[in-house]
């Protein structure tokens, strides 16, 4: 795994700026992603300068260094990443007549990029990548990034420059780059808890979409005028496609032979993904999906798997002990490390540093501590991420549906007049009635308070559209630009026409759009900055593109069944694992950010939300947010999640700041 930058500057070979000498600065700044070895290819006659930051993982020689220039000259390629088919595209292309010098995937890839073609290449690579490719014949520089977007990858145009790279923080090193904040992003943010494609924080900064060919010549990067928003991009692989063209051609065969399909081509992207020439292991969480994983990779292994858990006390939710009881009947390699509150803490001043822009999903802070305790015995972990949102395993798609059953059978005005009067009532009163309703009418939904719940369930009651109420059920607030000052929100996944799915049913529209937008925006984020973070390079069997062609073709009836989802994973983690190990109540990282804001961050929170700071910066209105402050720190109200993520902002921003400029990361050197 690897960090990649560049710059295309035609006046810049004019003027005779440095651009070796300023992608190498950029690099530096991406040594966590690739502190194996730095190199720098530059044409100096167009004004391009690639860069690269090695982590070296197949092929730990000399050949494998980049960027890599194909044999005839033509490409050049500075590639983040891992061909998982590599050996199978290997073989195929000595049949045409190529020849190898060294055994790397990046090499296979450029020679089937040259002797096929960029599509047809891309079509049969299998793997997680973000890569930028420079045709010397004729002139342009692509950037693609892969099928589900593992891999990040950004850009943007600086004073007539055209930049690229891994992470923000490389971009924030060119001598032009502005600093000023997008606030249709930020209101995203506010919504969402993360910034999504193609947007980042930075206005006139943009991120490739999953699956994309962004393609700049160099006829364009000489044009004054380049550079007004996001790029047009060209799609190799879309998401849409795939789910409707499945759902066209739904596999209609008897559960044991649709559940040996899901197993053979699961089975066959876990072991594609344990090819490496360094050590190798997986965490281990104890539930359906990672469970499976170590398992697929134990019985194709002849040595015992290395699995990885952390445990929590003081109050946190606990996974080790199940994770524990599943190792051990696996016969897996064990690490466990149990951690305190106080260690989840120290790690909440470096997430800026991390993450780049505002992230604010809480579950960073134990995502980046199982990172930094694995990587103290392996260089590779598989993950079981994607299970949930291919194969409809979240319950807020239950909620969701009843939710939508009651909009389609109660009048507008009915509901409209109940939502106002249940906002006006008494917390303590909404308390009592939602336990009267009892916890599943309400579960799913973000807030501490049942009452705080309840309001919210009437509130998306209102809202007659199906895919609008989904949003509603992921949005933290409805109304972001109330937090913003003289900012609205940008298009996201959910208002852009062109990714509208044409799907019947409710749930597959939702599991679609947490593939387009949580899944990449979210999930993927948090585990891609976590691990690299300390130089560990994550791989996701259950997002092997030909798994996630498969979920789509196969009925919702098979994906959900006792009012649970994952049906098929469920079965086959019983093929190999006893049910009662694994058949939990899913629960994943309970990180207790209100007790935190109102204990121990308490003083940090009070200083981001101060009243006159926040007027002063010009962002973010103050009346909402310290009226939900003191709401909190009462104990009215429950407003964690909503007040951590406005702390989340501020914080970067008091990172990422023009006074600010960091330049490492302070927690990356701590995994040995």
């Amino acid at each position: 795994m690897c960090g990649i930058a560049g710059i295309l500057d035609p006046k810049g070979c004019r003027e005779g700026r440095p651009l070796v000498d300023l992608v190498s600065h950029m690099t530096a700044s991406l040594s966590h992603r690739g502190p194996d070895s730095e190199g720098i290819w530059s044409d100096d006659g167009v004004g391009l300068a690639l860069g690269h930051r090695r982590l070296a993982i197949v092929d730990l020689s000399v050949e494998g260094h980049q960027p890599m220039v194909s044999p005839s000259g033509r490409f050049v390629i500075s590639f983040n990443g891992e061909i998982y088919n590599f050996l199978e595209l290997r073989h195929g292309l000595r049949t045409l007549g190529c020849s190898f010098r060294g055994h790397s995937d990046t090499e296979v890839l450029l020679a089937g990029i040259e002797r096929l073609g960029l599509a047809a290449a891309l079509d049969r690579a299998v793997g997680m990548f973000a890569f930028a490719l420079w045709d010397k014949v004729e002139k342009r520089l692509h950037l693609v990034r892969d099928r589900l977007g593992k891999k990040p990858l950004h850009y943007g145009w600086l004073g007539g420059a055209f930049v690229f790279a891994s992470e923000l923080k490389a971009l924030a090193r060119h001598p032009r780059f502005g600093r000023e904040v997008d606030r249709g992003a930020l209101a995203l943010f506010l919504r969402h808890q993360y910034v999504p494609a193609p947007w980042s924080i930075w206005r006139g900064i943009y991120k490739v979409p999953p699956g994309a060919i962004l393609t700049v010549d160099l006829d364009k990067a000489s044009r004054p005028e380049a550079g007004d928003g996001p790029e047009p991009i060209s799609r190799y692989w879309s998401a849409k496609t795939a789910a409707e063209e499945g759902q066209a051609s739904l596999l209609a065969l008897p559960d044991g032979r649709l559940l040996d399909i899901v197993e053979e081509t699961l089975a066959r992207a876990v072991g594609q993904r344990m090819i490496a020439d360094v050590p190798l292991g997986a965490f281990l969480s104890g539930g359906i999906d990672s469970s499976l994983i170590v398992a697929l990779m134990q019985s194709q292994s002849d040595r015992p798997v290395k699995t990885f858990t952390i445990g929590f006390d003081n109050g946190f939710y606990d996974e080790a002990p199940a994770a524990r009881a599943v190792a051990a009947h696996l016969g897996t390699e064990h690490h466990e490390l149990v951690v305190d509150p106080s260690d989840a803490l120290s790690i909440i001043p470096s997430l800026s540093e991390i993450y780049d822009e505002p992230f604010a999903d809480p579950s960073a802070v134990p995502t980046f501590q199982v990172a930094r305790m694995a990587r103290r015995d392996v260089t590779v972990c598989l993950s079981g991420d994607g299970g949930d949102e291919l194969f409809a395993g979240y319950g807020r798609y239950a909620l969701a549906s009843r939710l939508g059953r009651g909009v389609d059978s109660v009048p507008s005005w009915l509901r409209t007049a109940a939502a106002r009067g249940i906002a006006g009532m008494p917390v303590g009163l909404l308390d009592a009635a939602a336990r009267c309703l009892g916890g599943r009418s309400i579960d799913g939904l973000r807030g501490g308070h049942s009452g705080d719940r309840l309001r919210k369930m009437a509130d998306l009651l209102t809202i007659g559209d199906r895919d609008e109420l989904y949003r509603g059920l992921l949005s933290l607030t409805r109304t972001p630009e109330a937090w913003v000052q003289r900012g609205g929100e940008a298009q996201s996944a959910f208002t852009d026409p062109d990714l509208r799915p044409a799907l019947s049913d409710p749930v597959r529209r939702m599991m679609y759009f947490d593939m387009i937008a949580y899944l990449p925006d979210d999930i993927l984020v948090k585990v891609d900055r976590a691990s690299m973070a300390v130089s560990l390079e994550a791989r996701a069997p259950l997002l092997d593109h030909r798994v996630a062609e498969l979920a789509w073709k196969l009925p919702l009836d098979f994906l959900r069944r006792d009012g649970a989802g994952k049906w098929p994973l469920r079965q086959l983690v019983a093929r190999h694992i006893p049910p009662a190990l694994v058949h939990r109540p899913k629960q994943g990282f309970a990180m207790p950010v209100g007790e935190w804001l109102r204990g121990q961050l308490r003083d940090w929170a009070e200083n981001l939300l101060d009243a006159g700071r926040l007027a002063g910066e010009g962002f973010l209105r103050p009346e909402p947010i310290r009226a939900m402050w003191g709401e909190h720190l009462a104990g009215r109200r429950q407003f964690g999640p909503h007040l951590w993520t406005v702390a989340m902002f501020q914080a970067w921003r008091e990172t990422w700041s023009a006074e600010a400029s960091p330049t490492r990361l302070p927690c990356a050197d701590k995994a040995a």
